[in-house]
């Protein structure tokens, strides 16, 4: 794989990079040169335009000001919805999770667009904070073991038609929802509440993100010593009871 070149971008680290989100990103591009990669990391500031030939593109969350800033920017840029459209693959945390759905509450209390990436619709929840750590169940369909995180949210996000829950919750809330989901996703579209970085946590979904964006049905193996004794670890302390 030495000849490929892959091109990954990190959306607005300047509004949107909490909870060590960078690290998803960071994890990306490691594991895509540890399998002999060639790898272009573009870090796109929310006063510059969202380059329309990458191939993985990373959003992370951010406070409610910033959440509303970024998505204006994002919708007025348009460069991510073009992306998309030309097959580009997204994967997005928290507050990015929801301005790629239709709507979300901004900072103001209103009703906010989002890019209509994803068919989801947030809304500000009533209870307390979802707060702590998530262990779920992948949508077999994408053919990834268990996922752990991290959430600290207030939203509630309800997925339309055109979505599928990314995973079913057995330890936390997700989408805050009750009914078990926690994020969605579609085709090359992915969003979810959990930080950590979560794709730290889980560097199969990282690798899932890979292979959708080389078109392959399976990578070279590395060495996941690490990452399997920190997924050992969170997935032990989650389970432990109170």
């Amino acid at each position: 794989m030495s000849d490929t070149s892959l091109r990954v971008v990190w959306i607005y680290p300047d509004l949107l990079s909490t909870y060590g989100d960078q690290g998803n990103v960071l994890v990306v591009e490691r594991r895509a040169r540890r399998r002999g990669l060639k790898v272009d990391r573009i870090d796109v500031r929310s006063d510059q335009p969202i380059p329309t030939s990458g191939d993985i593109y990373l959003i992370g969350g951010g406070e409610d000001r910033p959440q509303r800033l970024a998505a204006e920017r994002l919708r007025r840029d348009g460069g991510l919805q073009r992306s998309v459209n030309n097959g580009a693959i997204v994967f997005s945390v928290c507050a990015g999770y929801q301005i790629l759905g239709h709507e979300f509450v901004n900072d103001l209390g209103n009703p906010e667009p989002g890019l209509g990436l994803l068919d989801v619709v947030s809304v500000r929840g009533e209870a307390e904070r979802c707060v702590g750590d998530v262990l779920a169940d992948v949508d077999p369909a994408l053919g990834l073991p268990e996922l752990t995180g991290f959430e600290n949210h207030q939203g509630v996000t309800h997925i339309g038609p055109g979505a599928r829950p990314l995973a079913t919750v057995r330890l936390g809330k997700g989408n805050g929802i009750g009914d078990g989901n926690e994020g969605a996703w579609n085709d090359t579209v992915f969003g979810t509440y959990l930080h950590g970085p979560v794709l730290a946590r889980n560097p199969l979904v990282a690798d899932h993100l890979l292979k959708l964006a080389l078109d392959v049905n399976a990578l070279p193996p590395v060495d996941d010593r690490w990452y399997d004794a920190l997924r050992a670890e969170r997935i032990a302390s989650a389970a432990q009871p109170a």
